[in-house]
C-alpha cells in the first residue's frame, strides 16, 4: 500500500512550499494545481500545470528541500505517498520504479517545452502551444468531452504561465478567439480547430510520449 491517506485542499492553498523539507509526495486525484516561483518583488512565474493523475512533487523524493511551491487552482483531492513507501517500491518493484522514472522524464520534457516558449515563441505562439498541450494531456486522462475541457485559470494566471502581463494575456486570448481557434466560457475552453491551433503553436506532441491510441481523434 503506497498511499497513506487522502487530503482535501481548498482553492488557493499551498500544498508544497518553497524551502520546506518533505517526507512525502502528492499524487493529484482530482482538481487542478500549479507549480510556481515568486521573485522578491512579488512577480510570479508559473512553472507547470497539473491535473488529475499527476505526481505534483515526485522529485521531492530525492531532492527533499523544495525550490518552488505548488498551489491549488481548484478544490483538490490528493493522495499522500510517504517517501518510505516510495523507497520500498524502488527496492522491490522494478516495473513500478520505471513508471515513476518515466513520470519524472515527461515532467522534465514538458518543462523544456515551456522554456522554449518563454525564450523563443511569441505570446500568441506560446499561448496556442499551452492550449494544445493541455488539450492532449486532458484527453489522456479523459477530461475532454466534445473538444471542451476545464481550464480554471484567470487571464492573469494565464499570463503568469506564458510570461506576459494580464492585459497582454487578454489581447492574445482575443486573437485566438478571433481566429476561431478556441472558445472560452467561464472556466472551460473549447478547441474549435485543433489542427490550426497546432499550426500557430508549431506544436509537436512527441515530447509527451503518447501512445498513438491516446492522441485526440482529430489530431
Amino acid at each position: 500500500q503506497a498511499i497513506s491517506q487522502t487530503v482535501e485542499y481548498a482553492p488557493g492553498r499551498d500544498m508544497v512550499r518553497e524551502h520546506d523539507y518533505y517526507t512525502e509526495s502528492n499524487l493529484l486525484i482530482a482538481g487542478w494545481c500549479y507549480r510556481y516561483s515568486d521573485l522578491p518583488d512579488g512577480r510570479r512565474q508559473t512553472l507547470a500545470l497539473h491535473m488529475a493523475g499527476d505526481f505534483v512533487d515526485l522529485h521531492s523524493f530525492q531532492l527533499k528541500r523544495m525550490d518552488h511551491s505548488v498551489r491549488t487552482l481548484t478544490a483538490c483531492t490528493v493522495a499522500i505517498v510517504p517517501h518510505d513507501n516510495l523507497t520500498r517500491i524502488t527496492e522491490e518493484f522494478p516495473h513500478l520504479t520505471r513508471q515513476l522514472w518515466f513520470s519524472t522524464l515527461i515532467d522534465a520534457a514538458i518543462m523544456r517545452r515551456w522554456m522554449v516558449g518563454l525564450g523563443q515563441r511569441s505570446a500568441l505562439e506560446h499561448m496556442a502551444h499551452l492550449f494544445s498541450e493541455i488539450f492532449y494531456r486532458a484527453t489522456l486522462v479523459h477530461l475532454v468531452a466534445d473538444g471542451v475541457f476545464a481550464f480554471p485559470l484567470t487571464q492573469a494566471e494565464i499570463g503568469e504561465a506564458v510570461g506576459i502581463s494580464a492585459v497582454h494575456s487578454n489581447r492574445v486570448l482575443q486573437q485566438l478567439r478571433a481566429r476561431k481557434l478556441i472558445a472560452l466560457s467561464g472556466r472551460t475552453v473549447k478547441v474549435l480547430d485543433l489542427e490550426a491551433l497546432e499550426r500557430v503553436a508549431g506544436f509537436d506532441p512527441t515530447y509527451l510520449n503518447l501512445d498513438p491510441a491516446d492522441a485526440p481523434p482529430d489530431a
